[in-house]
C-alpha cells in the first residue's frame, strides 16, 4: 500500500466539571489527579501499540480530553518525551492540546510550549454569561478573552477557538457577536458547530429550549458569512483556517489517514502493513479500570476488521466533510478497494446533482453540501 500518514490521539479524560451537552468519556476530576500513574499507563499503551505501526512516523499529535490542560507542564512534558523515545517524529509534527479557560496560568502555558506543544484548542463554546450558565461551563467571559492573551505570550501563535451556536434560546443577534469577539482575538482556526443533543447526556434527557430549524439556518447563513468576510476558509464542516493553518490532525480523520489511540475509552483506526486490512479498535472507557489494564498490556476493549461495506461508508463519510472534496484516487490509497465499490453511490448522487466529478475530484455541490447526511446515506449499501 502506499504511505498511510499516522496520527497519534492521547485522551486525558478529565474535567472539573461535566458539561451538560457532553457525550465525550469525561469525568469530574478527583481532588488528586494520578497524573503520574496515568502517564505511565499511556506510555505502556502506547508500547503495546507499537507492533502495528513499526517503522512509521507521526505526522501528528492531539491531546484531547475531558481537559488535559489540567495536567501539569511537567506530566505533559514526560508524556511527549515518553512518546519521542518510542517513535520517531515528522520535522515539523503538529502538536495540540485541548485547553479551558478557567485553567490558564501563564506560567503553566508556557511550560507547555517548552514541552513540545505548538498548538492549542481553547474551549471557548460562548462568550455570553447566560448561555455559558446554560452549557455548565465554568469559565465566564473575561476569563475566554485572557485565555487567548495568555496563550499568545506564553508563545502559541497557532491556536483554534471552538465555538458553538444553537445554544439554549439563542439568537441572529447573539450568536454573531460571539463569532466577532472571538475573531477579535485573531485565531488563526476557529471551530464553530451546532449544539446538538447527544444520547447519555444530561441535555438529552431534560432538552433545553433550542432555536428551530428556521433560526438554526439563518444563523448558519450570517456567521458563514461573516466568518467568510474575515478572511477565515472553510475547508471542513465546522472548521475555518486562516491560509496555511487548517489543522492537520483533523484533515488525517476526514482523509481517512491511521491513528493509534492511546487513553481511556480512545478510539484507534490502523492498516495493516501486509494485507491492508483496516482495524478500528477502542480502549477501555473507564480510567481507573484503563490503568489497570494498560499497564499490563491489555489497553483495548474492543476491535473490529472493517469490511469493503464497511470501508466504502466510513470513507465517504469522513471526506465529504471537506469543502474542496478528495481526488477519487485517495479511496484506492486508503482503502486499498477498487473504485468500482464507490460506482453505485456516485452515479444516483452525480444524477441528483449532490456531488460534481471534475476529472479525478469529487466535491459536494451546493445542494449536495446543504443535504450532507443525505448524501452519505447513498454509500451506506444494505
Amino acid at each position: 500500500m502506499t504511505h498511510i500518514p499516522l496520527s497519534l490521539y492521547i485522551h486525558i479524560p478529565w474535567c472539573i466539571r461535566k458539561c451538560p451537552y457532553c457525550d465525550f468519556n469525561s469525568h469530574a476530576a478527583p481532588s488528586g489527579l494520578p497524573e503520574k500513574a496515568y502517564v505511565q499507563a499511556l506510555l505502556a499503551n502506547l508500547a503495546h501499540e507499537l507492533p502495528h505501526i513499526w517503522g512509521r512516523k507521526l505526522e501528528s499529535i492531539f491531546i484531547g480530553g475531558g481537559t488535559p490542560s489540567l495536567f501539569s507542564a511537567a506530566s505533559i512534558d514526560e508524556l511527549l518525551c515518553g512518546i519521542r523515545a518510542l517513535l520517531p517524529f515528522r520535522p515539523n509534527i503538529e502538536v495540540t492540546l485541548e485547553a479551558n479557560p478557567g485553567t490558564f496560568e501563564q506560567d503553566k502555558f508556557r511550560g507547555f510550549r517548552e514541552a513540545g506543544i505548538n498548538r492549542l484548542s481553547v474551549g471557548i463554546q460562548s462568550f455570553n454569561a447566560q448561555h455559558l450558565q446554560a452549557l455548565g461551563r465554568v469559565h465566564n467571559r473575561d476569563e475566554a478573552l485572557r485565555a487567548a492573551d495568555i496563550a499568545r505570550t506564553a508563545g502559541f501563535d497557532n491556536f483554534n477557538l471552538d465555538l458553538m451556536f444553537g445554544l439554549p434560546q439563542q439568537t441572529v443577534a447573539e450568536a454573531l457577536d460571539d463569532l466577532q469577539q472571538a475573531i477579535a482575538l485573531q485565531p488563526t482556526h476557529l471551530s464553530w458547530y451546532q449544539l446538538t443533543l447527544e444520547p447519555n447526556t444530561l441535555f438529552y434527557q431534560q432538552p433545553p429550549p433550542l432555536p428551530d430549524d428556521d433560526l438554526i439556518a439563518e444563523i448558519q447563513e450570517t456567521g458563514q458569512q461573516f466568518i467568510k468576510s474575515s478572511w477565515y476558509t472553510q475547508y471542513e464542516v465546522s472548521a475555518y483556517a486562516r491560509p496555511g493553518f487548517e489543522c492537520r490532525h483533523n484533515r488525517n480523520y476526514w482523509e481517512f489517514g491511521d491513528y493509534v489511540a492511546i487513553g481511556a475509552g480512545a478510539h484507534g483506526k490502523i492498516t495493516h502493513p501486509a494485507h491492508g486490512t483496516i482495524t478500528r479498535y477502542h480502549n477501555h472507557r473507564h480510567p481507573a479500570d484503563y490503568m489497570q489494564q494498560a499497564m499490563q498490556g491489555k489497553s483495548r476493549s474492543g476491535e473490529q476488521t472493517l469490511t469493503p461495506a464497511d470501508l466504502s461508508f466510513e470513507f465517504m463519510l469522513n471526506a465529504l466533510r471537506l469543502r474542496e472534496g478528495f481526488p477519487l484516487s485517495l479511496f484506492t490509497e486508503r482503502t486499498d478497494l477498487a473504485t468500482e465499490h464507490l460506482k453505485a453511490g456516485l452515479e444516483q448522487a452525480l444524477q441528483r446533482g449532490l456531488l460534481e466529478f471534475n476529472g479525478d475530484h469529487i466535491r459536494p455541490t451546493a445542494t449536495g453540501w446543504q443535504f450532507l447526511n443525505a448524501v452519505m446515506q447513498l454509500f451506506l449499501e444494505d
